[in-house]
Parts: C-alpha cells; structure tokens; sequence
C-alpha cells in the first residue's frame, strides 16, 4: 500500500540473510508495500542510471515485489519451488546482475508471489505454497529486527477463508486507522477468483474470514478465464486505490484494472468502485502480453512513483517461465486517478529514478561480474597487511564492504570484520600490483574512485596509482587474486556493488 501527497509519487522493494564461508544460510528478506510520504513536494534529484526492460530475467521474475528502502532496491518473486531468494541493488540498472540470496526456505513447495511490506518497525513477507496436497494457502514471516534482510521467523499460515480455504496474493492495505489483508480466493457462491479483504489483528493474524469485493464481471476481466487476482494499494491525497491483475496469466490479455475506495465500511463490497476499463494492458506495437501482477515503490527521493510488473514478450506464451520483470514511472491524471501509461518495449531507453545513488551509505558486498565471486577478507584476518581475495558470495561480514566519502568523489573501502581499508600496498604505480587491507588512515593509496558502467557495474579507481581493481589472471575459482591493473573496462575489473 502506498500513501502518496499531492505532487509526490510512490514505491517498494525486500530482504536478505548472512552466512560463514561455505554454508549458504538463509536469513533475509524484505518487501516494503506501505510507504506514507508527507509535506511538500521535494527538489528534483538528478535521475538513475539509465536502463532497459527487463531489470530481471527468467525464471525467477514473475509476480515481482520491489521495494525501495535506505538506498536499496529489494526484489523478490516467484521461484516454483521451497526457496525465497532476494535481490539487493543501489539502481535499477544493477537488479539484473545482482546475486540471488536465499532468504527462507518454505515447508511447502511451489512458492508464489512474495509480498513484502513494513509495519512498525518489522517487515513482513507473505508468500502462497501447497502443503502436503493441501490447498494454496497465505504464509507469514516477520524479520527479527529492523533491517529488511532479516533474519525472519515463521509466524504461520494466515486463515483467510473458511476451513483455512484456498487464498493467494495477499498484500496489506491501511485505511481508517486499521490494518486489512487482500488477496484472492475462489468465492463458494460462484467458483469466480476474486478479491476479498480481511480485518487484522496483527499483521500475520486475521480477526475474520475475508469478504468478496471484486468478482471477474466485466469483459475484459473475464478473457482466457475470468480472474480478479494480485491486489496492491496506491494511496494519494486521501483516496484509495486497489489496482488488481485480471483474465488468465495464461493468455496475452492478461492485465490490470482498479477499484477505488468511495467510504463506509472497506470489508463491503459497496464501498468499492470498479473502472469500467483496464488502466495497463497489452502493448502489441512495444511486443509487450500479458502485463501484470504488479507492485508500485518509490524513487529514492520520494518524488516519483513507479510501477514493477510482469509481462511476455510473445503472444503464445503465458503463465510459465517466460515472463520476466519491468518497471517504469507512473503519472497521474487531472482526476487524481494513478495513470499508468502503456507497457515500453524492451529496446526502449529509460532513465532510473530519481536520486539513485550507485554508492549507498550502507554496507555492500563488491561481486566481480567475470568470477562471480565477492571480494573477501581472506581468512578473517584482522591484521594491517591482510590479503584480499575473491570467495563464494556468502553476506558474511569478511565480505561487507562500507564505502565513505573521502574528497573530489573518491571512496575509502573499509571491511565489516577487520576494520581495516582496502589498500595499495607499497604506494605501488605499476600494473601487477597487489592490493592488501591497512589501518585506516586516509591516504591517497586508500582512495577509489567508482565509475559506473553498463549494466550496474562499476570500476574501482585507486587514487594514487590511477589503476583498477583488477580480477587478476581472469580467476574463476574461490580464493582467485586481486590486484591492480590498468583500467581497460573489461569484465575482469567491473563490479557489482550489492
């Protein structure tokens, strides 16, 4: 749910997990849905790297949530299987090459539609499996602390319909000072997939069985199967939107319509208007099918509202593999109705959002785009003088890599465990040099600047010797070499900072 103030727009994003050296842990994650901006509207902020359609591609990109929050993206999807897996990005741009990390692994198989969304100071996720030929149902997990990456605990299956029924798709939505749940179950009057609200007690509880207050009616909901599914809130300026995915993923005319909220009681059917029309559909002359199950977040600087969603690229495909994820900026109508605009083609050039940043405050670990592998404090050394290496990408904290501002846009890049800074040894100028971990002290040796290039990547500029952090020797395998070697922009010296 999104709450956005006149010339103000909206956004989201999710999670994460640390782990040793060799284990895999999986502890993180995070989908931020309810963002709530006040005051006036904000200075413009120069945009984001540019980028084109998809951010992200097969197979773990249908159904997207993408969340900004405190200068990361966070992204996560439909896997098919027990695993949630996370992605972290500064940009836009960067979420197609950044890792996946295991967050959760479900009890159930055939994970779908993640949701993450903070309430107070914890995130929630809500994600549908099958349970031992069970039916689809609505799980929660609720972080254990204020970071969106987690670690998260099992907080149970949330009883949405009678008998614990069928129910996907579950989003929240906050609205007169109380907390609901929508999603999408099959009604027992009719058999129709709609959409139903639920009262909250707390975000993993429901204090009543969910109430039907969308069904497939109109033509347009109904095409290749009638569907009403993936409800998400847009709010500004005091109204509500539910925007919703409508007719069969199986089919190209898959696509989004809205209610809007007109007051009295949201758990009413009455209370809600349909538009009698799709607000985001099919795009043939952009090669874009079946766009949909969708999620809005914001632009880093809260002035912008954008909208992450699915779609084909052929008409013949439909609700498998094939569809990957895409964004772009949103508008809004004379109305105060949310425009969504048509679907852009994949060859179409867009700006990121405003006041992207490819260099967050926060940690972030340094992926090398040739090997794969995070630069990593090799050993957990402690000592001035430790070595560098590439390992397995892992979130520990021998990988974590804070970048602080120096002068002229130079970086110092200083490890999470040793507390020591990344470092030309030996005030070195040659190519070949190696690079090693030293006492803090700020010298132009312990300076790098970060060039950005295609694709989210960036380069690592030292100061002093005007060489790049190099992938030396093309290395591929855990504890291949770092050095510094003369800036040519290869794979070898490009960098993801996630």
């Amino acid at each position: 749910m999104v709450d956005v103030p006149q010339g103000v727009d909206v956004h989201f994003i999710q999670g994460r997990g640390t782990v040793g050296r060799g284990a895999l842990l999986v502890i993180a994650f995070i989908t931020a849905i309810g963002i709530s901006l006040t005051g006036a509207e904000r200075a413009e902020a120069a945009p984001g790297p540019s980028f084109t359609n998809p951010v992200v591609d097969v197979p773990n990109s249908a159904d997207p949530t993408l969340v900004q929050h405190g200068g990361f993206y966070y992204y996560v999807a439909t896997t098919w299987s027990s695993d949630i897996v996370m992605r972290r990005s500064p940009t836009i741009a960067g979420l197609r090459n950044a890792p996946e990390r295991l967050v959760f692994r479900t009890a159930g198989t055939g994970m779908w539609a993640p949701h993450l969304e903070k309430v107070g100071d914890r995130w929630y996720l809500y994600y549908s499996v099958e349970q031992s030929g069970g039916p689809r149902r609505t799980h929660a997990l609720e972080s254990s602390g204020s970071d969106p990456l987690g670690p998260y605990v099992y907080r149970g299956i949330v009883n949405l319909m009678p008998n614990n029924g069928w129910a996907i798709d579950a989003s929240l939505l906050r609205l007169n000072g109380s907390l609901y749940m929508t999603f999408s179950a099959f009604s027992p009057a009719d058999n129709l997939q709609s959409l139903y609200i639920a009262p909250m007690s707390n975000p993993w509880t429901a204090s009543a069985h969910g109430t039907r207050i969308s069904a497939p009616t109109l033509a347009w909901e109904r095409q290749d199967g009638a569907v009403n599914e993936g409800s998400f809130a847009l709010q500004r300026n005091g109204r509500t939107f539910l925007t919703y995915s409508a007719s069969h993923c199986n089919g190209p005319n898959y696509k989004l319509g809205m209610l809007e909220y007109t007051g009295g009681d949201p758990l009413a059917a009455a209370s809600w208007t349909k538009a009698p029309q799709p607000i985001f559909q099919r795009n043939d002359a952009a090669g874009v099918f079946g766009p949909g199950h969708h999620s809005f977040f914001t632009s880093p600087d809260g002035t912008e509202t954008w909208i992450a969603y699915h779609a084909n690229s052929s008409a013949s495909q439909g609700c498998g593999t094939t569809r990957t994820t895409r964004v772009q900026k949103i508008s809004w109508n004379a109305d105060g109705t949310p425009n969504l605009g048509t679907p852009v083609s994949t060859s179409t050039v867009l700006q990121g959002p405003s006041g992207e940043s490819p260099v967050p405050a926060a940690p972030v670990a340094l992926r090398n785009r040739h090997s794969g592998l995070c630069l990593d404090d090799y050993n957990w050394a402690t000592a001035p003088g430790a070595e560098v290496r590439q390992w397995t990408c892992s979130g520990a904290a021998v990988q974590n890599w804070t970048l602080t501002p120096t002068a002229d846009g130079y970086y110092q890049i200083r490890n999470g465990h040793s507390g020591l800074c990344l470092d030309n040894k030996d005030f070195a100028t040659t190519a070949g040099s190696p690079v090693q971990q030293w006492t803090c002290n700020g010298a132009t040796v312990q300076q790098w600047r970060v060039v950005p290039t295609a694709g989210g990547y960036s380069t690592l500029v030292n100061r002093h010797s005007g060489l790049c952090l190099d992938n030396y020797n093309w290395g591929t395998a855990p504890g291949s070499e770092v050095r510094q070697w003369t800036c040519n922009s290869n794979n070898a010296q490009q960098w993801n900072i996630v």
